[in-house]
């Protein structure tokens, strides 16, 4: 009989045998395999014999870890960082600021004889102060154009190309001149100027603050047209830096504009009618952005006009053959609040066509 680790049938032939030999625990004969005993355990058995398949995490442990409070801690850092650069950076934009409101003077030139008058617009121009005028926006130019300490090339050209603009609409456009619209110079005021702009308009006051008229050129179209849309223009433009936040323009131009009666043929009777208008413009970083610009000051001399007629709303021109009123302007009452001083003066004969 066998020993506790041999085969039943006895070593096989051709085996090794003996203690020595290295294979004997694991090699096995058919019989040896047949002779086992099998046994399965449970699932009962099995959890309670033998360890869990699935390895249990360690419980995690309470508070941040220090990597955690690393982080934190950095990005805490950055956050007070930022906000402390944006509120002391020297290179911000600062809050714009809202416009002034306009301030206009509008004086009447009344003349000291009778209107000159021609059936040629081309006669009155030749024989007038104007006759060397270029016609329409071309007397209109942009000076040279340079950089100033915070404001480049492009911006300065900007500015000054929207204040042309202003211009060219609310002193050449005919539709503008005969009252039909204001729409293309309201667009281009600053967004904060409209209130003033709109009351100006449905609430005329010579208050120094409200008159159409310091706005935009606007006749009396129930009393004159244009006899000759060759409107003569000079005048200059000037770019300045007003401070580090705003560019400054003035624009001073002359408008002599060939006039004749409403409704009349073309054998009437044309004069011409000439304003002076001296514009100040303001332009933040917003309003070049925008191409919009802020109108401060308005200064106007127009004429042949009468001083007693309103022109507050509208232009009411004397034509060819007519003289001016007598009396003066409006009287100012010193006790009422709010009103501006009405003023008026002659226009020299040197300003007529000497025909």
């Amino acid at each position: 009989m066998g020993g506790p680790g041999d085969p039943p049938e006895g070593t096989p032939e051709g085996a090794p045998a003996g203690g020595e030999d290295e294979y004997r625990s694991v090699v096995f004969d058919e019989s040896f395999v047949r002779a086992a005993r099998l046994q399965e355990f449970s699932a009962q058995e099995r959890m309670a014999d033998h360890a869990p398949a699935v390895r249990r995490r360690p419980a995690l442990k309470r508070g941040l870890s220090r990597q955690a409070l690393i982080l934190v801690l950095l990005i805490a850092i950055a956050f007070g960082t930022a906000i402390y650069m944006g509120v002391r950076h020297p290179y911000q934009t600062p809050t714009a600021q809202p416009p002034e409101p306009l301030r206009m003077t509008v004086i009447p030139l009344a003349p000291q004889t009778a209107v000159p008058g021609s059936t040629s617009a081309d006669e009155l121009y030749a024989h007038s102060p104007a006759a060397q005028f270029p016609i329409g926006a071309e007397g209109i130019t942009l000076p040279a154009s340079r950089r100033t300490a915070h404001f480049s090339d492009s911006q300065v050209v900007t500015a000054l190309t929207t204040a042309k603009d202003y211009l060219v609409e609310s002193s050449l456009d005919p539709d503008v001149l005969t009252g039909g619209t204001t729409r293309p110079v309201r667009i281009l005021l600053d967004p904060q100027q409209l209130d003033q702009f709109d009351q100006s308009f449905d609430r005329p006051t010579a208050d120094g603050r409200h008159a159409p008229t310091g706005w935009l050129v606007r006749f009396d179209a129930s009393r004159a047209q244009l006899a000759d849309s060759r409107i003569r223009v000079q005048g200059s433009l000037q770019a300045a830096e007003f401070d580090s936040n705003t560019l400054e323009v003035i624009a001073d131009h002359t408008f002599v504009y060939a006039l004749k009666p409403t409704g009349s043929d073309a054998k009437a009777q044309v004069s011409l009618f000439t304003v002076r208008r001296e514009l100040h413009f303001r332009f933040d970083r917003d309003d070049l952005r925008m191409h919009q610009a802020e109108l401060l000051v308005s200064y106007v001399q127009a004429g042949p006009l009468t001083c007693s007629d309103d022109s507050v709303g509208r232009l009411r021109p004397l034509l060819a053959g007519q003289t001016a009123k007598a009396g003066g302007p409006a009287g100012t009452d010193p006790y009422a609040t709010g009103s501006a001083t009405a003023l008026c003066g002659s226009l020299a004969s040197s300003a007529q066509p000497k025909l």
